[in-house]
């Protein structure tokens, strides 16, 4: 009689073969996700040290040691690459927002470290920024057709968490009555779109006004400048 020998895999010799196909879709699958975020590390890293527009998906997959046509086996194309790269600074953020709140504040003296945190993180890493507005320039429905369904969720759950501390600061302050805020939530959301807008506005550095009619003039600002503005324009917002 013939030895009874277990395949190479370690899969009993007797065991049905759906087991064995489990085993190599999970193995397929498991060498997917290391390859996947191989690509999201090197667009990241891309991303802050040249910028998000001067990083092409070529450069992405030089990076990785692949093809771009890899690349693109992984990906829907280059707004879900930027999607899942947010996500990852959006997670630093939501840390960052966290560790500045002391819950035993004043619902004001809360909202500035928060707020502060929010410009400190966003002119330390122009390319959040970036990659922020490179997503918000496209309409709900583009963003729905050019993105897979399991990366928006991933997105949507990291942006909420991006917002949930400031969200939290504007409930708590309307909770004890020292804010005046009825939506907190889209209150939060109102002011991280604000806020990526200052934040571009603190990169550039330029401001224009009129010295005389129809003569521009232009002056700078600082990050610091911002944050101060940012600051005072949240609390008069909540106090409202």
């Amino acid at each position: 009689m013939a030895p009874h020998l277990a395949p190479r895999d370690g899969t009993p010799a007797d065991a049905p073969e759906a087991g064995r196909t489990d085993g190599r879709r999970s193995a397929a699958a498991a060498r997917r996700r290391v390859r996947e975020a191989e690509i999201i590390k090197a667009t990241r890293q891309l991303f802050d040290e040249r910028g998000v527009r001067d990083a092409q998906i070529e450069d992405i997959a030089r990076a990785v040691g692949i093809n771009r046509a890899i690349v693109y086996r992984h990906f829907t194309g280059k707004e879900e690459i930027f999607a899942l790269v947010l996500i990852d600074y959006l997670e630093e953020l939501r840390a960052a927002l966290l560790e500045a709140d002391d819950a035993t504040a004043a619902a004001t003296d809360r909202l500035g470290a928060v707020v502060g945190a929010f410009v400190e993180y966003g002119v330390a890493r122009p390319a959040f920024v970036d990659c922020a507005h490179a997503l918000m320039r496209r309409r709900g429905p583009e963003l729905f057709d050019e993105i897979s369904e399991s990366a928006m969720l991933r997105l949507g759950r990291a942006m909420t968490g991006a917002m949930a501390p400031l969200h939290q600061v504007f409930a708590d302050g309307a909770r004890t009555g020292e804010l005046r805020v009825e939506d907190p939530a889209l209150l939060a959301n109102l002011f991280y779109g604000t806020g990526l807008g200052a934040l571009q506005l603190a990169h550039v550095g330029l401001t224009v006004t009129e010295s005389a009619p129809g003569v521009p003039t232009v002056g700078t600002i600082t990050p610091a400048q911002v944050r101060d503005h940012l600051v005072r324009t949240a609390v008069a917002l909540a106090r409202a």
